[in-house]
């Protein structure tokens, strides 16, 4: 069994996070021929990357898992602080990687640094498939938020 590590991931690594999330896509939908999938990924996290923090897990061989944690900054208030809190976002482990732990040390990575960012709360959409990993590790229905989707696409 191959041994992993979790680290954050920054500009040299887009290629791999390309790639693993072009891994999500195929998994998710079959495969997919899109000729500006790669440029309009690297647009978008020109544009996202200074309010995100990526994260790789990897083995030897290369990138087998990531997600992203978006930031919010809320509008401060008189009398109280701003508060912040998370958006964890597109987490993904390649299937041949999955139930040994490596999601687990993905979303460890995710919430110790929401910890040390004092975030007052870490939301995200779970599919069907992961939500009973993501209650395993304390998340539970909100019942505060309201939602309104505008686009069933997603």
């Amino acid at each position: 069994m191959d041994s992993w590590s979790v680290r954050r991931a920054g500009d040299g690594d887009v290629s791999a996070l390309v790639r693993v999330r072009h891994q999500s896509a195929v998994e998710q939908v079959g495969q997919i021929i899109d000729d500006r999938f790669e440029h309009d990924w690297r647009d978008w996290y020109g544009r996202e990357r200074d309010r995100r923090v990526f994260w790789l897990a990897e083995i030897a061989e290369g990138a087998i898992g990531a997600t992203n944690l978006m930031i919010f900054d809320r509008m401060p208030r008189p009398g109280g602080g701003a508060g912040r809190w998370g958006y964890l976002a597109n987490m993904y482990v390649v299937a041949e990687h999955r139930n040994r732990g490596v999601g687990h040390d993905l979303l460890a990575a995710v919430l110790d640094h929401a910890r040390q960012l004092h975030l007052v709360r870490v939301v995200l959409s779970p599919s069907a498939r992961s939500r009973p990993f993501y209650e395993r590790a304390g998340f539970a229905p909100a019942s505060e938020l309201f939602v309104l989707t505008l686009d069933d696409r997603e």
